[in-house]
């Protein structure tokens, strides 16, 4: 097998390591090894994670759809466990991420105050706050989308777990890393990234959205009163409502904290996450 190829395999591993709770262990992980250099290569991967993630989420609710009963509550309930198996396979980590940030943004106008309260694991009530709004809404939007068209809500699911770990490398390359570098979760990946991890990441999304207009465009899967070109057009601004919510959380990092840290890498992904589901929504 080609080096660069093995090299490619190894970093994906790692970012699997460490966004989800995938079992990358024993002689696999010693296989992968581990460096500062290959973290921040892996960064290039986060969206490639989103490809897994959000195609096992895909087809469990397929399956849901599929064999549950056809009742007017069968998207809340394929909404709400697949939301759940979701929060599994990532240990939370994201969702961790925004409370922190929640907490430490909410609770304190002090920058280095804020920097403070979001290295505190104990969760406080604008952290508790933002995660329960932020599944509330998940739910509630793949739901909607699940009462138009199930073959939609399992597209929406695949495609806005790419695209909303896509944004966050936006962040790394344009903001600074701030806090303590010692104590922070997300050094050495998130301090920077380069332009080749840069383009692997955007690679993958572009792949994902690929995919799912190949087979729409070859099955018309997805049959609800639209035409291939109106799809696409609700994908875009699907596309567009998930990049506005990342200019507008890199704004509120850069005029708060002067930057970011590894929880508004988190935050940043949910938010996005919601926004897509939400600008799919409003499009149909």
């Amino acid at each position: 097998m080609p080096s660069f190829l093995l090299q490619f395999i190894r970093h994906y591993l790692l970012s699997l390591q460490f966004f989800t709770r995938m079992p990358v262990t024993g002689r696999l992980a010693d296989w992968v090894g581990f460096s500062q250099a290959m973290l921040r290569a892996s960064a290039g991967h986060f969206p490639g994670v989103g490809v897994l993630i959000g195609g096992l989420l895909a087809l469990f609710t397929a399956g849901l759809l599929a064999w549950l009963p056809p009742t007017g509550s069968v998207s809340l309930v394929a909404a709400a466990l697949g939301t759940a198996l979701g929060v599994l396979l990532t240990g939370a980590f994201h969702e961790d991420g925004l409370a922190d940030v929640a907490d430490g943004l909410g609770g304190s106008a002090d920058r280095d105050r804020a920097l403070v309260i979001m290295k505190d694991s104990r969760v406080g009530a604008f952290g508790a706050i933002a995660v329960v709004l932020m599944l509330l809404c998940k739910v509630s939007l793949l739901a909607l989308l699940g009462d138009v068209n199930g073959a939609l809500l399992v597209a929406a699911l695949f495609v806005a777990h790419v695209v909303s770990r896509t944004w966050p490398l936006l962040t790394i390359r344009l903001l600074a890393h701030v806090g303590d570098a010692a104590g922070s979760k997300s050094k050495p990946l998130a301090d920077q990234i380069s332009g080749a991890a840069l383009g692997t990441g955007l690679i993958w999304c572009l792949l994902a959205l690929a995919l799912v207009i190949y087979v729409q465009g070859a099955t018309e899967f997805i049959a609800i009163n639209m035409t291939d070109e109106g799809l696409l057009q609700a994908l875009l601004n699907a596309l567009m409502a998930s990049f506005v919510a990342w200019a507008v959380m890199a704004r509120w990092f850069w005029r708060r904290l002067g930057g970011f840290t590894g929880d508004c890498l988190g935050a940043t992904q949910q938010v996005c996450e919601v926004a897509f589901y939400l600008g799919l929504g409003l499009s149909l």
